[in-house]
């Protein structure tokens, strides 16, 4: 499953620098993930200050 960012996103833009297909985007008032373009790597959740991006 794609992973997902939870309303604990403090939108700092650190998992969008490190995704490595572009998958992530600033959404209204956090980040968000395209489901369809995330290859589930995890990069996003090992750079999060906060640990929103988790496995869904």
């Amino acid at each position: 499953m794609a992973y997902k960012i939870s309303d604990e996103c403090i939108a700092c833009g650190a998992c969008a620098a490190e995704c490595p297909v572009g998958a992530i985007s600033e959404g209204d008032g956090k980040y968000v993930i395209d489901a369809d373009t995330c290859i589930e790597c995890g990069a996003c959740a090992g750079v999060c200050p906060v640990g929103a991006p988790s496995a869904e």
